[in-house]
């Protein structure tokens, strides 16, 4: 696993072992970020269920302004601050070992608001709806900004178009992989 392109590129990531996280892949992630390369600049990132925090960093190397890493894994969390070491980008981030649903929380009493939000939670859970509802909830979405889930399950794109505040404007399929685009709608 490594950075693709921007002021980081090339620098090898270090991963969690075992089976409780599953890194993104480089292709998945390569053609994630073609389709978001006119939204990073300046944006402001939160990588809920960050694992080794490779699409936040990804994010941060093509010039997002910050990025939240939100982890509920001490050893995640270890593994993003290395990363963000590793690639100097340390200081455009914010790393929160918490639950997602306590970092949505405190998000929101901060007044925090982002443009682009990457749920990547464990594929066989239902915390990616939970998330979402506490998006709304929270009212952590600016106007024009966008939620990235990744998930193996295409109900989801049927559960997510329940939201009347929501739009699935794309979905992208590698393999068991499925990338689904949001926005407000």
């Amino acid at each position: 696993m490594r950075v693709i392109s921007g002021t980081a590129r090339g620098k090898k990531l270090s991963s969690l072992e075992g089976l409780a996280t599953r890194p993104t892949l480089d292709r998945v992630k390569e053609a994630l970020f073609s389709i978001l390369q006119f939204d990073l600049k300046d944006a402001y990132i939160l990588d809920l269920f960050s694992g080794s925090g490779a699409l936040g960093i990804e994010a941060l190397s093509r010039g997002a302004k910050e990025v939240f890493f939100c982890d509920n894994s001490y050893k995640a969390i270890q593994i993003i601050n290395k990363n963000l070491n590793d690639t100097k980008l340390i200081d455009k981030a914010k790393v929160l070992n918490k639950d997602y649903i306590d970092t949505l929380k405190q998000l929101s009493k901060n007044s925090q608001k982002f443009d682009i939000i990457f749920l990547d939670p464990p594929y066989k859970s239902d915390y990616a709806i939970k998330a979402i509802d506490n998006i709304i909830k929270y009212n952590l979405l600016k106007d024009d900004g966008i939620i990235v889930l990744e998930t193996d399950d295409k109900n989801k794109i049927d559960e997510i178009k329940k939201y009347n505040e929501l739009e699935v404007y794309d979905t992208r399929k590698y393999g068991i992989v499925l990338i689904i685009f949001i926005r407000k709608g």
